[in-house]
């Protein structure tokens, strides 16, 4: 059975536990960055940032709110990226787990097109053209292991296990949150296997936090695939 994420936003505190953790895990290096005026470092995703705790400071209502988003790649059920890649065995899908899967393969690839292609503007590429992206922590699952990022977490918002599972405790937190927060949401839940919970507009978290019906750059695979079966299903309950 394939597995799914939850990641709960309200829950999320921004202690960057996750974000250091998959760096851990992967090997990867940190990155020389620079004090911008905000809690959020580095400033984007990139080939050696997998996992990226954003922060945005936003006036609602009357209040002024923390608005956390560990971004990562979503690991789409009818993933673009890997309808894009014209070697099949650059971009897969492990048919355990469901995790998409980038190879060394993908230098062979158009590095701006495979970007393009994805509506969340999660894939990075290194000099070389090698594209790189959260992996889902794919060994540690299929050794019994929670992705390194859900492990670490110190609060429950991120939650990792089989999809069905993940889908039941999804809807039941979204009703629960929606006592507090009327407009929460989840997002494209039917589209990806890593779903985010958000308290409001999904756009004031990032402005890729949900899927576009029209990404820049959009190739003609992507565009058939969502004639077929519109990508976006954000999921109000």
């Amino acid at each position: 059975m394939s597995k799914s994420f939850l990641i709960d936003t309200t829950r999320c505190t921004a202690c960057r536990g996750c974000q250091v953790a998959c760096k851990q895990w992967h090997g990867l290096p940190a990155e020389h960055t620079t004090n911008r005026g905000g809690y959020q470092n580095p400033p984007d995703l990139s080939f050696d940032t997998y996992k990226l705790v954003r922060m945005k400071e936003e006036v609602i209502g009357d209040r002024l709110q923390w608005l956390f988003f560990p971004d990562q790649c979503r690991h789409c059920i009818d993933a673009p990226c890997q309808a894009t890649a014209d070697e099949p065995d650059a971009i897969y899908t492990d048919e355990m787990t469901g995790a998409v899967l980038y190879t060394l393969r993908t230098r062979t690839l158009f590095p701006d097109e495979v970007v393009a292609s994805c509506p969340y503007n999660i894939p990075r590429a290194a000099q070389d053209g090698t594209i790189a992206k959260c992996d889902m922590c794919n060994d540690r699952v299929h050794n019994g292991l929670e992705p390194a990022c859900v492990k670490t977490c110190p609060t429950g918002a991120m939650n990792f296990g089989d999809r069905n599972e993940i889908l039941d405790l999804a809807e039941r937190r979204l009703k629960t949150v929606q006592k507090k927060y009327p407009g929460a949401a989840l997002l494209d839940p039917d589209a990806v296997r890593v779903i985010f919970l958000v308290a409001f507009d999904p756009l004031l978290y990032h402005e890729s936090a949900i899927a576009s019906r029209s990404p820049v750059g959009m190739t003609r695979a992507m565009a058939l695939r969502q004639m077929a079966k519109p990508f976006t299903n954000l999921m109000r309950l």
